[in-house]
This record gives C-alpha cells, sequence and structure tokens, in this order.
C-alpha cells in the first residue's frame, strides 16, 4: 500500500453485484477513492429491471432483461437481503421482481451510491499495465464509450477492477442433434415457437398450447407453473431426478430430450416422442467478458469460468475480480461477503498467497469436487457449499461473517420447496436473533422446522 496514495476501483455492472461493491468501497474513504462504476442501461438492477420487450432496444443494443412479468423471488427476504440493509418489514416473504428492483434502487439511496455511477456506458476493453509502484505492480486501462460510436470512447486508468456485469443475459442452448429440423406451431414471430427462457415474458400467449419445457431449474419449475395456469399441456423434460412432489395440472415429466427428428418431432433418451407446439429451453445462460484482455488469460470452459483463486481472482493479475460468478447461491448475502473480501485483499489486511500457491490452491479445490463425482460443468454450482465458502471468505478477510441463522432458514426453504412447489411461496418467515426464526403458512399455522440449527 505504501505510496500508493487512495486506490481507484473501478466497478463494472450496477446490478445488486456492482452495487454492493460500490458500497463497501465507498465505507471506506480512508483507503479507497470513490469507486466509478459503469453501467451499460439507465438504470440500476441488472436483471431486476424487468422489460417488456424482447431482442433488442431501437438502438441497436441487445435487451439484456431475463426477468418475466408475475416473477416471485424463489428465496424468503429474510435471507435474500444484503445483511446490513434489510427489506421493508410489511412485505411478504416471496416478493415480486418490482420489490427487489425498489429496494436495490433504496439501497442507492442509503449508501449514496448515485452519484458514482456512468449510465449508458459501455466498457469496450479492460487492459492491464504494468506499472512501477502500482498494487502488485499493475494497473488497469478502462476504455468505455456509450455504446453506439466508438470514436467517443475515453480510457481511464485504475489501481483494480472489479466485474459484476451479471451472467443472466447470453442464452445457452445446448446442441441437440436435429434442432434446426424443430418446426411448431407457426404462430407471429414475436411469440417464436423455438424459444429461451431469456424471451419470456408472460403465458398469456402460449395459452392451451403443446410446450416442451427443457430444465426444472428454479425458472424452468416457476414457468411450468404459470404455463399451466393457461391450461398449457406442458412435459417438464429434465436429467434430474423425477420431482416427487405435486405438480401442476396439464404438467408431466420426461428425461431430457435427445434429438428432434426429420418430422420435427423431439425424441427423450427413452425413446418416447413428442409434437410440441413450441419448444422452450430453461437451461440457463453462458458467461461472457467480451470487454476483458485476452492476456488476462481468463477463459470459460463448459461453465467454468478459470483460472480463479476462490471463484474470484485471477493469480497472474490479482487486482482483477470476477464477482458474482458462483450458481445456486444465495446471491446479495453472497456479493456482501465477496465485497468485504475484496477490500481485505486490496487493503493487505489478507495478504494473498504467490501466483503458484493460488494456481495451486485452484488445482486441489477443482481436483477435489471432481473427486466427488461434481462435472466441470457444475463446479460452480456452490449450493449447499456455499455456507462454508462464505465463512472461509469472512475468517481468511478477518470481517462479520453471516448471521448463523442463515444458511438454515434458506436450506429450510429449498426443503419445503421440493415438497410442495405448488404453496411453499405462501409461507412467511420470522427472524428473531442470530440464531433463531420460526415460519408460518398462509392460515398463520407455525410450521416445523425441517433441519436441525446447529448450535
Amino acid at each position: 500500500m505504501a505510496g500508493i496514495g487512495k486506490l481507484r476501483v473501478a466497478v463494472i455492472g450496477a446490478g445488486a453485484a456492482g452495487l454492493c461493491a460500490a458500497r463497501h468501497l465507498l465505507s471506506r474513504p480512508d483507503t479507497f477513492a470513490p469507486p466509478v462504476v459503469f453501467e451499460l442501461t439507465k438504470n440500476v438492477g441488472g436483471t431486476w429491471v424487468y422489460e417488456e420487450r424482447v431482442g433488442y432496444y431501437d438502438n441497436g443494443l441487445p435487451i439484456h432483461s431475463s426477468m418475466y412479468r408475475d416473477l416471485r423471488t424463489n428465496i424468503p427476504k429474510e435471507v435474500m437481503s444484503f445483511p446490513d440493509f434489510p427489506f421493508a418489514k410489511h412485505l411478504p416473504s416471496f416478493v415480486h421482481h418490482t420489490e427487489v428492483r425498489k429496494y436495490l434502487e433504496q439501497y442507492c439511496d442509503h449508501f449514496r451510491l448515485w452519484d458514482h455511477i456512468k449510465f449508458g456506458t459501455m466498457v469496450a476493453s479492460v487492459t492491464p499495465v504494468e506499472v512501477k509502484g502500482g498494487w502488485n505492480g499493475l494497473a488497469w486501462n478502462v476504455t468505455s464509450n456509450d455504446g453506439l460510436d466508438n470514436c467517443k470512447s475515453i480510457t481511464d486508468r485504475f489501481d483494480a477492477v472489479m466485474v459484476c456485469n451479471g451472467h443472466f443475459y447470453d442464452p445457452y442452448i445446448p446442441a441437440i442433434p436435429g434442432l434446426e429440423k424443430f418446426k411448431g406451431f407457426p404462430f407471429h414471430t414475436l411469440h417464436r415457437t423455438l424459444m429461451h427462457s431469456h424471451d419470456y415474458r408472460s403465458a398469456e400467449h402460449l395459452m392451451g398450447k403443446s410446450v416442451v419445457l427443457l430444465g426444472a431449474g428454479l425458472s424452468g419449475l416457476d414457468i411450468a407453473m404459470e404455463l399451466s395456469s393457461v391450461d398449457a399441456k406442458v412435459i417438464l423434460s429434465h436429467g434430474q431426478r423425477p420431482l416427487t412432489c405435486p405438480l401442476p395440472p396439464g404438467v408431466q415429466q420426461a428425461p431430457p430430450v435427445t434429438s428432434v427428428l426429420d418430422d420435427g418431432s423431439l425424441e427423450f433418451k427413452d425413446g418416447e416422442r413428442a409434437k410440441p407446439e413450441v419448444f422452450l429451453f430453461c437451461t440457463g445462460y453462458n458467461f461472457t467478458f467480451p470487454f476483458l484482455d485476452d492476456k488476462v488469460g481468463v477463459r470459460v470452459q463448459e461453465h467454468l469460468v478459470w483460472p480463479l483463486y476462490k471463484f474470484l481472482i485471477p493469480p497472474a493479475y490479482p487486482s482483477l475480480f470476477i464477482v458474482g460468478i458462483c450458481r445456486a447461491i444465495c446471491p446479495f448475502p453472497h456479493f456482501h461477503v465477496q465485497s468485504q473480501f475484496i477490500l481485505s485483499v486490496l487493503d493487505g489486511s489478507f495478504p494473498l498467497p504467490s501466483r503458484q500457491e493460488m494456481e495451486r490452491d485452484i488445482e486441489l479445490d477443482i481436483a477435489a469436487r471432481r473427486a466427488r463425482g461434481i462435472a466441470t460443468r457444475h463446479i460452480l454450482k456452490l449450493d449447499s457449499e456455499q455456507w462454508a465458502y462464505n465463512d472461509e471468505l469472512a475468517h481468511l478477510g478477518g470481517f462479520q461473517p453471516l448471521p448463523r441463522y442463515w444458511s438454515n432458514l434458506y436450506e429450510s426453504n429449498k426443503v419445503f420447496r421440493v415438497r410442495d412447489m405448488l404453496n411453499y411461496k405462501t409461507y412467511n418467515y420470522t427472524v428473531s436473533d442470530d440464531l433463531e426464526w420460526k415460519v408460518q403458512d398462509l392460515h398463520g399455522q407455525q410450521l416445523k422446522k425441517p433441519l436441525a440449527i446447529k448450535k
């Protein structure tokens, strides 16, 4: 730190992760200059900003939003919030997406983030520069423009960069043999026969139609329920163990689609076939960092972003941080922990191991996950391991871990979801202290906790 002065940090993206990064940087004016947050759109909130249109804006830029009209959260607000900024008490536990956007705007108000965000600004390139006396001998040139006119680009220099560009906007379409032969019911092109959940907004235009929905992640299950409510006939095709909870009317399960035949019908893994009017992919998204200089060496392979120490830091360029790429996590508290860990790296309170030690750590971590039978494409899917990960970062960085009830309430909600997909969002949670919480059903009956709290 000596001799550098206050560190200038660029934050790419003003979604929840970018706002959280800015909030923590601003809380440390002794060490950090006010951050510069680059945001492509005119709004804060990232994926939580609903946009009725799909495809492209009038200016030719792609519409990033994947939010659908009636989405309500699948995580209770009691553990979805940033730990230092709870949701309003009067709200139900499972809130509509408009409330999450409002919450993020209130977070900006509360922590005075607005003035530090450059809206309508596209980051074109992020390039490392060797600088004597810089943080770890490095600095970063960040070139940005208004997204339309590259001639008006500006390059600014920073000591560190936090990449918070999100990963819910570049649809992943699996390679299914014969996909180009799929011919569905010929209706208006806006309501495509072959579509990805990225372009799904509401169920009405699929009323009464036959739909094969590929993927039983949370958005797949949500959309299957919405389609059921408009009398669509839904085949939920997926490779997980069959769901055992009651399914909505008109929804049945099938194994994955393995190919599309010459007549346009879909063949499933068990040899059964279907000829739906709509083939809807709920297959997730690709990671993409188009602005990152190739020499940084961050690669994306089979949905794994690597090499990243603690899923955050490329060992060769340790003042670059890629925030929020882990999946199957409780996102806002996860960003809260990652941001504080990054500050502990930059202010020197957690001295990073050598490049070789970090590379070795990554290799061992990935090898251990593979040894437990985790496929490469699922390595970033932390799921229940997120709590140990969060605690480890808090321990290394020397800051407050998440309150003890957090993991238990979150994991209990997962159990309730598996048991009763149709009704779990009607439950309401109350937290009484760092350890204890309770949950009631729609009728105010207290429910038994499915998991014991580790004292």
